[in-house]
């Protein structure tokens, strides 16, 4: 699988889990995408340290490395020298940030997994379905771990250029508010926090109806789409290369 079709993998599994925002038809099916956010816990062959050298095979290599403990978040940049393909941006939750009782029982559940998936980072949840209760009590310790108890290793959202979609921030951002998407401007929502180098928008998708253990069914939401547009057009970097605040950066390891 080369870098294209790793693309087309993550995308295809994104927009199964979010048919009403790949229905839209504000740009062209054939847009890509700036960057895919994907989220994955620090666990096992889950982690970022096992994945990297698959997604390298895919011809995507760590570009810079960011911390962000105060989000439990550790995120790695990886590029490809292929031209205005999609970079990844490889989130790794630090399942040890949270406190006892969603640590162990984030744990629990993944280690439930039969098997690492041959298909990784495509694949998603190969542990089981936690209850509604447990969903609940992982969201309130923090929103990326009940994700991750019901999602796996996934897209958690993807980020478009409005430069290279060729509108304005303003225009689509008013677009995506007629078909019923409100943007957020607080650079906190999303997975990991902006660079003030770039305007940002996040949108949550509209929840979808999840069966969870023992049958019950409810709807949660499922991650969104961002979109991104530097403030500064002098910059000859890509804009996914501004995306990340520079004060979180370290160095690779």
């Amino acid at each position: 699988m080369q870098g294209g079709t790793l693309i087309q993998a993550l995308w295809r599994d994104y927009t199964d889990r979010q048919p009403d925002i790949s229905a839209l038809d504000l740009w062209s099916s054939a847009t890509m995408a700036e960057y895919l956010t994907l989220l994955t816990p620090s666990l096992g062959p889950w982690s970022a340290k096992s994945l990297i050298p698959g997604l390298a095979e895919h011809g995507y290599t760590p570009r810079q490395r960011y911390a962000m403990p105060e989000r439990g978040l550790l995120l790695t940049l990886l590029a490809t020298d292929m031209p205005r393909q999609t970079w990844l941006v490889l989130a790794e939750f630090q399942v040890a940030t949270l406190s006892r009782q969603p640590r162990d029982l984030l744990q629990r559940l993944i280690d439930s997994a039969d098997g690492r998936p041959e298909t990784l980072p495509v694949g998603g949840r190969p542990w089981s379905m936690p209850t509604w209760e447990d969903y609940q009590a992982l969201h309130q310790a923090d929103p990326l771990a009940a994700w991750l108890a019901v999602m796996g290793t996934r897209v958690h959202h993807p980020g478009f250029d409005c430069d290279r979609l060729d509108t304005s921030m303003k225009t689509l951002d008013n677009q995506l508010d007629q078909r019923g998407y409100t943007g957020h401007t607080d650079r906190l929502q999303g997975v990991f926090p902006v660079s003030p180098l770039l305007d940002y928008r996040f949108y949550p998708g509209h929840p979808q109806r999840l069966c969870f253990a023992h049958g019950e069914r409810r709807e949660v939401s499922l991650g969104g789409l961002a979109l991104i547009q530097r403030r500064v057009t002098a910059n000859r970097e890509r804009s996914v290369e501004l995306l990340l605040p520079h004060h979180a950066l370290c160095e690779l390891g």
